[in-house]
Formats: structure tokens, C-alpha cells, sequence
């Protein structure tokens, strides 16, 4: 009977590989563990650094940032426009207002033409001067015309203004249509003369027609 005996060749090897393997795996975990005790001493700084913007033509703004510029641009056209259609119509009220006094002293003056005398409505027409602070410096009487009759009247007034010496410089015709009876119409007459002119408003004429 013939009997095999182990290859203590064989065995020899085996256990060296296994005391290789162990050695491998001591010195790893020395390695970890000599790690840990490192952590326990101070880290080297960890150094982030930024984008390079050396490259950068500029930040391009954000969707909330490019609504807000076209908001506000928008704004500002749209007060632009707003205040060029205020200005706008502050002229045509102005030469409206201007081309109504024109035409109603027109129309004054042709009615006072044929009246001789003073006329027949002086009851009916006062005047005062008013404070050149609130006429810019220009020289003015505020004339009040009062229907005082029970039926719808229009009134011609004609205002001269004199110097010193009681001569006419300047004279201003100022009127008001189809007052109804018991109302009331304060027309403005203004004198063209220099602002330093030392002139007085008399009532000179009123015809009620």
C-alpha cells in the first residue's frame, strides 16, 4: 500500500504567500493609521481660486436685470411722450385762449364803434388794477361785467390806459356775450406798454347791445 505524504514544498509556499498577504495588508493599515494620527496635527490650507476673468468681454445681465432695463426704458418713453402731449396741448389751450380774446375784442370794438357818449351800461361794468406780482410785471385791470337786466344781454367795454398828463396811451377793448340775467364775466385787459410805464386803467366805455 503505497501512501501519500504531503508536499512540505507545496505547504512551504502556501504559507509564504498567506505571510505576504499579511504583510500587505499590516502595512495598509499602518498606512491608515498613520493617516488618522496626521489629521490630528494641523491641515495645509485648502486654496480655492476664482474664474479666470481674464478672458471675460463683460457680464452679460440676467433675464430679471435686461426686463427691468427694458421696464424702465419703456417708463421713460412713455413719460417723454406723456409730458411732449402735455406741453402740446398747454400751447393749443393757450392760443385757443388767446384767439377767443382776440376775436371777443374784436367784436367789442365794433360794437362800441357807432356809440357816442360813455355808453349805456357803466352800472353794470366795474374795474380794478391788478398787482403786477400776479401779471408777471405787465400792467392789468380785471373788468367785471354784470347782467343786471331780466333778459340775456352782451356787453362791449372799452378800457384806455393814461399817463400822467391824463392822455391816452394805449386803449383795450374787452366784451362778453349773451349773459344770461344775474351772470357774471371778468375778462382781462392787458396793456402792451413797457412793464416800467407808469399808466392807469380808466373805464372809458360800456355798451350793453
Amino acid at each position: 500500500m503505497v501512501r501519500h505524504h504531503p508536499d512540505h514544498r507545496s505547504g512551504t509556499g502556501r504559507r509564504a504567500v498567506m505571510a505576504l498577504l499579511g504583510c500587505a495588508l499590516s502595512a495598509a493599515a499602518l498606512t491608515g493609521c498613520g493617516d488618522d494620527d496626521q489629521d490630528t496635527g494641523s491641515s495645509p490650507p485648502t486654496t480655492t481660486s476664482g474664474p479666470d476673468t481674464a478672458s471675460f468681454s463683460g457680464t452679460p445681465p440676467s433675464a430679471l436685470a435686461s426686463k427691468a432695463a427694458s421696464a424702465i426704458a419703456s417708463a421713460r418713453a412713455s413719460a417723454s411722450a406723456a409730458a411732449s402731449s402735455a406741453s402740446a396741448r398747454a400751447s393749443e389751450f393757450e392760443a385757443s385762449v388767446e384767439a377767443e380774446a382776440a376775436r371777443s375784442s374784436a367784436a367789442a370794438e365794433d360794437a362800441l364803434k357807432d356809440v357816442e357818449g360813455r355808453g349805456n351800461a357803466l352800472s353794470e361794468v366795474g374795474m380794478k388794477g391788478l398787482p403786477r406780482e400776479e401779471t408777471s410785471g405787465l400792467l392789468a385791470a380785471l373788468v367785471t361785467i354784470t347782467n343786471k337786466t331780466d333778459a340775456t344781454a352782451s356787453y362791449a367795454v372799452r378800457i384806455d390806459f393814461e399817463d400822467a398828463s391824463g392822455d391816452v396811451v394805449e386803449t383795450r377793448f374787452v366784451g362778453a356775450e349773451d349773459l344770461e340775467p344775474g351772470e357774471k364775466e371778468q375778462p382781462i385787459a392787458f396793456s402792451r406798454q413797457p412793464a416800467d410805464a407808469r399808466l392807469t386803467p380808466v373805464l372809458a366805455q360800456a355798451q350793453r347791445y
